[in-house]
């Protein structure tokens, strides 16, 4: 479970802004960043706005929030998978391992049969033995941990937060006695078995492209964050672009329906934008529309590869996180996801708009399998991206009367769809 950063309700932002901004520039002169995902021009506009005095208060609370993240990260880690107490199987720490969250042994567990295998799914229920493997969680607190440095040091040119975030990305990748290898060979093992299988990538998938992002923030002058490191990045990525392409799990994985598909698609076309493999990422996305939208899609608009599942909300939820993503990066590369119309006439803004009722009545108006408690805040970030890409009117009004983040909204100065937090179950 990922562990929530808190936020720190002392932050002076007046105090923060009034950083000098970074290498000698001025706030007006620092260069529009080249994220991947998110627009970077409206990071420098709304960096713009926060330096100038002339944010919007919803931009303030925003960032007092992220900041909030990004001061609990300056003291938290730094994690490495070397760190779990278990090792692979290929003997090698350095291999990211975790367990399928959602497999439960069959059998009591006795000296002749110590694992109770066979094990047996038991679709949105989260055995807690899968968190005895560290990497899981240490690989969603790491990972948050590195964008909100990184983005906290792009609005307030404050470099504590760029070496912090330089750190965490050296020990997690980059560093020879603490770094990951660039696979996900042994992600969401099922014990009692030693089948290939694919699912497991999700593990990155669902939120690796955020780091992307970071990546190019950091690029963009951060103090702490060297040529070198930017090179070494770059040479873990191809590798790493190359094992989700090449791999018997990831064919496996991409041969998928569902959101582990969509995930995959995303992931690899932002890891090819930021490498500068511009055509690759494009037909990444473009194949991706015309290959998933028919089948993750009705006409009606609705999910039903999602809805089968016992935590209904999440999933379909989870899948628009990555179309979400997916939008953005095309657009950057020029492919307009938002715009697309499949064979069966449903476009994405379709398939947004089914969510509102649940979002704003909740479990009264989705008739759906939901085990778990329905939170219909988790449908806030592709609301505001249906509002502000798609000039979706009915999203913009839902989301001025459905719940919100418990946190906070950090919205208005992320721009971008943020991946969700694991179930609860």
């Amino acid at each position: 479970m990922r562990r929530q950063l808190r936020i720190l309700g002392a932050t002076v932002l007046t105090a923060v802004l009034a950083v000098v901004p970074l290498s000698g520039t001025t706030a007006a002169a620092q260069p529009v960043p080249h994220t991947v995902v998110t627009d970077g021009k409206k990071l420098a506009q709304i960096r713009a706005e926060l330096r100038g005095g002339h944010a919007t208060s919803a931009q303030k609370a925003a960032l007092k929030t992220l900041l909030g993240k990004a001061d609990e990260a300056l003291t938290a880690g730094p994690w490495s998978v070397m760190d779990k107490p278990t090792t692979p199987p290929s003997g090698d720490k350095h291999d990211y391992q975790s367990q399928a969250p959602y497999q439960w042994a069959s059998q009591p567990k006795t000296p002749d049969n110590p694992q109770g295998c066979p094990y047996v799914n038991r679709d949105g229920e989260r055995n807690p033995e899968a968190d005895a493997i560290t990497d899981h969680t240490y690989r969603m607190v790491a990972w948050d941990a590195i964008y909100y440095l990184s983005t906290a040091w792009y609005y307030t040119g404050d470099a504590k937060y760029a070496q912090r975030a330089a750190l965490d990305i050296r020990t997690w990748f980059l560093d020879p006695a603490t770094r990951m290898n660039p696979n996900m060979t042994y992600s969401q093992i099922v014990p009692c078995k030693n089948t290939i299988s694919g699912t497991g990538i999700i593990d990155s998938t669902q939120s690796f492209s955020q780091l992307l992002d970071a990546f190019a923030l950091l690029d963009s002058g951060a103090p702490g964050w060297t040529g070198h490191d930017r090179s070494a990045i770059r040479a873990w990525l191809g590798q790493y672009l190359t094992w989700m392409q090449t791999s018997p799990q990831a064919k496996l994985e991409l041969a998928a329906t569902n959101n582990h598909s969509t995930f995959l698609d995303m992931q690899n076309a932002t890891i090819a934008a930021y490498l500068g493999k511009t055509d690759q990422a494009r037909k990444i996305v473009t194949d991706a529309l015309h290959k998933r939208f028919p089948v993750q899609f009705d006409a009606d608009g609705n999910q039903p590869l999602e809805l089968t599942r016992t935590i209904s909300w999440h999933y379909v939820n989870f899948n628009l996180t990555a179309w979400g993503r997916m939008a953005e990066v095309g657009h950057t590369l020029g492919v307009d996801v938002w715009g697309y119309r499949a064979s069966n006439g449903v476009t994405l803004r379709k398939v947004v708009d089914r969510l509102i009722p649940a979002a704003l009545h909740g479990v009264p108006s989705w008739p759906f399998p939901q085990i778990a408690p329905l939170d219909q805040s988790i449908a806030a970030d592709i609301f505001h991206a249906a509002a502000e890409e798609a000039h979706d009117t009915d999203a913009a009004k839902a989301l001025e009367q459905m719940p919100l983040p418990a946190g906070g909204d950090t919205w208005p100065v992320r721009v971008t769809c943020f991946p969700l937090d694991p179930p609860l179950k």
